[in-house]
């Protein structure tokens, strides 16, 4: 057990088993990333060709708001008289928990969302078939909340200084 060949069994035992957990953790990362792409997949509008920054921050709104369903089902089962104890516990917390690092993603230096905001992308990204292999070639971009509500802002200062520019011209003309 100590001689060197042991020791050199042991290694390579020892470089399989990370090289399985590497590839576990791998595609537990892909389906996870799989299972927000095909979610926003199924609820885009056909009918845009591509999205503004207000828009993808409502989506992402909806998103977010995906496992209140489920919430509301939970709550229903535990508030039922003569029930012990908390029903469904562990997925509450899981849920809770997932709500939680993703509002405080989106609200501070974003949430990484498919780049419904470019045209090519997005069309990419609708014929996407959900095969977990094709996903590193789908453009990702992150957004925050600040991000959407500034589009929605330099848009009106954008007006706004349009609006400036013709009066200067108007009083400078007159």
């Amino acid at each position: 057990p100590y001689s060197r060949k042991a020791a050199q069994l042991a290694r390579e035992v020892h470089k399989q088993e990370k090289k399985e957990k590497l590839k576990t953790d791998k595609a537990l990362r892909l389906s996870l990333v799989g299972e927000k792409l095909q979610w926003f997949q199924s609820h885009l509008d056909p009918s845009k060709i591509e999205y503004t920054k207000k828009e993808a921050g409502e989506l992402i709104e909806n998103y977010m708001c995906r496992f209140n369903a489920e919430l509301e089902q939970i709550e229903l089962q535990n508030s039922i008289k003569g029930r012990q104890g908390r029903q469904h516990g562990s997925r509450e917390s899981v849920i809770k928990q997932t709500i939680e690092h993703e509002r405080q993603l989106y609200e501070g230096y974003g949430i990484e969302i498919p780049d419904i905001m470019n045209r090519k992308h997005l069309k990419f990204f609708r014929e996407w078939d959900g095969d977990l292999k094709k996903l590193p070639n789908i453009k990702m971009k992150k957004l925050s909340a600040r991000d959407a509500a500034c589009s929605h802002l330099e848009v009106t200062d954008a007006e706004a200084k349009e609006d400036l520019n013709e009066e200067e011209l108007i009083f400078e003309g007159g």
